[in-house]
This record gives C-alpha cells, sequence and structure tokens, in this order.
C-alpha cells in the first residue's frame, strides 16, 4: 500500500500533492541535461501505488501518446492511493527516433543496472532504486518493433494470480503468456514482489488509434479495479487467452501480401498470404502451421528468405 513517505529523487511528494519531477538523468556531450519528467499524483487517502510507463524503447510512441492522453485530461489523479507515471523513460531513444541507447544497448536487457556501468545501466539503476520502491503495481507499455503491428495485447504469467487478475481487468483483447526475460524490467519488478505488466500494440514510430484506445481504457479500468477512480469504460469483448504462439516465415525472398487481418482467428493450412517475385515469375502462398489468432503482422512489403512475416498464437487454457 501506499508508503507513510514518498521521495523520488530528493523530491517528497506529501498527500494530496501533484508533482511533476524532472529527474536529471545524465548530460549529452555538450553539457546538455537529460532529464525524464516523473508525474505524481497522490491523493489524502491511503491506497495502492501504480506505475504506468511508456518509453522504455524510444521508438514505440504509442504507449507515449497513451500516457499523454491520460496526463492531459487527468485521468491519472486517484480519488485515493498515488499514481506514477512515466511517458517518456528512454529520453534518448525517443529523440533519436531509436530503440536503445547512445551506447547501443536495449535498455529493457539492463536491469536491475548500476550506477557506474554503461549508460543503459544507469538509467535502469535509476528506475530500480527510486520508482519501483515506491509502486505497488505497474504497466509497461510497448508496440512491436519496425513494420512489425501487434494486435492489442496484454502479457504476463498464467501462474501469477495478481498478474492474471490485473490483466483481465485491463481488458485487451489479448492475454498472452509470457515468461519473464533475463534483465529486463518486468522481471526486476517481479523479484521485488511488484507485479508489472506488458501491453503491447500498434508499431514503432507509427500511431495506431486502436491500440491507443486499448492502452488508454486499460489504465482506467486497472484504475478503477484498484478503487482509484468511480468509472472506465466497459470491456466489449472477452479476451482471447494465447499460451503459446509461433512466426510465420518466409520461404522465398520477394514481395509478401497478407491475405488476413491483424487479429483474426486462422485455420490449419489456410491460405494467409503470398510472396511474389518483384517481376512477375512467381507466385506462393504462405498457409498458417496451426489454428489460431493472428497476434502480430510484418507490414513490410519486401522480405527476405527467412524474415518473420506474422504472428500466430494458439489458443490455451489459462493453467
Amino acid at each position: 500500500m501506499i508508503k507513510t513517505e514518498m521521495i523520488i529523487d530528493g523530491h517528497k511528494i506529501e498527500p494530496g500533492q501533484k508533482l511533476q519531477i524532472n529527474a536529471l538523468i545524465a548530460r549529452l556531450p555538450t553539457r546538455t541535461p537529460i532529464n525524464i519528467p516523473v508525474f505524481v499524483a497522490r491523493s489524502k487517502v491511503k491506497g495502492p501505488t501504480l506505475l504506468i510507463m511508456a518509453g522504455v524503447h524510444g521508438d514505440e510512441t504509442n504507449g507515449v501518446e497513451v500516457l499523454r492522453r491520460v496526463i492531459a485530461n487527468k485521468d491519472y489523479i486517484p480519488k485515493k492511493g498515488a499514481v506514477i507515471a512515466i511517458p517518456v523513460f528512454n529520453v534518448y531513444g525517443f529523440i533519436n527516433h531509436s530503440r536503445g541507447l547512445p551506447d547501443g544497448k536495449d535498455l529493457n536487457r539492463s536491469f536491475p543496472g548500476s550506477k557506474t556501468g554503461s549508460l543503459a545501466s544507469r538509467v535502469a539503476h535509476f528506475f530500480t532504486n527510486e520508482i519501483l520502491p515506491q509502486i505497488d503495481y505497474g504497466l509497461d507499455f510497448h508496440t512491436g518493433g519496425a513494420s512489425h503491428n501487434n494486435y492489442p495485447q496484454i502479457r504476463a504469467m498464467f501462474d501469477h494470480p495478481k498478474e492474471m487478475e490485473l490483466a483481465k481487468v485491463f481488458g485487451a483483447p489479448l492475454i498472452i503468456k509470457s515468461a519473464y526475460r533475463e534483465k529486463s524490467l518486468r522481471k526486476t519488478a517481479a523479484k521485488a514482489g511488484k507485479p508489472m505488466l506488458v501491453f503491447e500494440g500498434g508499431e514503432t514510430l507509427r500511431l495506431r488509434k486502436n491500440a491507443i484506445d486499448n492502452g488508454v481504457n486499460g489504465i482506467l479500468r486497472v484504475m478503477k479495479h484498484l478503487g482509484m477512480r468511480d468509472d472506465a469504460p466497459p470491456i466489449e469483448k472477452e479476451p482471447i487467452f494465447i499460451s503459446e504462439s509461433t512466426w510465420v516465415r518466409a520461404k522465398y525472398a520477394g514481395l509478401h501480401f497478407a491475405h488476413v487481418r491483424n487479429g483474426s482467428k486462422v485455420e490449419k493450412n489456410q491460405v494467409i498470404g503470398a510472396i511474389t517475385g518483384p517481376y512477375g515469375q512467381f507466385e506462393k502462398k504462405v498457409k498458417s502451421p496451426i489454428d489460431g489468432v493472428v497476434i502480430g503482422l510484418n507490414n513490410y512489403p519486401v522480405v527476405n528468405m527467412g524474415d518473420a512475416l506474422m504472428h500466430i498464437g494458439k489458443e490455451g487454457p489459462i493453467q
């Protein structure tokens, strides 16, 4: 539950206070400061502390827009407990339209971090020591990679009761069984006993309305569930549980045309796309290897042998 005392980057947040903390994380070679804006809203009524964050990968802009809307509409201000909102965690990547940091490292493989390590490790260290101790639950917003459009989905451990409780409440179309990855923010949070869900929706450097709307509505539902607000949009459709998944990869180089939409159900051996030669010399069918749901789609038309074309998830039981 909410701590009697909340201090982030040397700033004390009192009950009933709203504060923007500009945490100095590092400096550019020009000595220009790089600050991470952290928005904190704390109620006078005791309750849990929820973290909402985006931009761990700087080119994943859908999550940034999700948090922007929640902050702009003042929806992050709770009637009890506290909300910590970090719209752009990887400021370097956001500025440079890139996934990582100038040291070439993936921030989400740099946790728990080190005060004297690489740049990515130092940013991770700030989170582990300044943010993580303050929270009870977290929602981390991501997208698919370059040209890979992920259908809105929440990732959780099926055997973790609290993660599944929050995942169902969030209300994304898909709930995907997802193990913890080494040195990730999510695993570091889990080790500290703080359930952290990962939302995936859309693709890098492209705003997708469906993904953004799902993200905003999910935050509001989780806040209502935790008693932080009185209302939230209802879940329109029961989620599909995905227990495992497989990538359909290109057997030929050429131009790829998908014949199914993201989020649609497919059957084994169904024709789901085609690869054609750019000079009209061939056309090869792409078939689904399993019955399942399209959970991710490569929108880039020019493909090489082995490129990922489509991510198909297999429906399965929660346990």
